[in-house]
């Protein structure tokens, strides 16, 4: 699996925190939502800074994409 997943974040002065994925905005933080979050990311590596921003965002994996990839619907 890739470490990269995709996803920036930008901080402004304000406090607001903005996650984007593959280049779109994906969720803006803000107050204690935003202030957890740097302070998560803060000292985190890449992989898992990537990670921290795809929970953050709700981008997350839910454990059925296997599942969904062998429904007949989808082949």
């Amino acid at each position: 699996m890739s470490d990269d997943l995709g996803f920036t974040f930008r901080a402004t002065k304000g406090g607001e925190v903005f996650v984007h994925h593959r280049g779109r905005l994906a969720t803006t933080l803000r107050g204690e939502a935003a202030a957890d979050f740097l302070s998560d990311i803060d000292g985190a590596d890449h992989a898992e800074q990537q990670q921290i921003m795809a929970r953050s965002s709700g981008n997350y994996r839910r454990g059925n994409e296997r599942l969904a990839k062998n429904h007949p619907r989808n082949r």
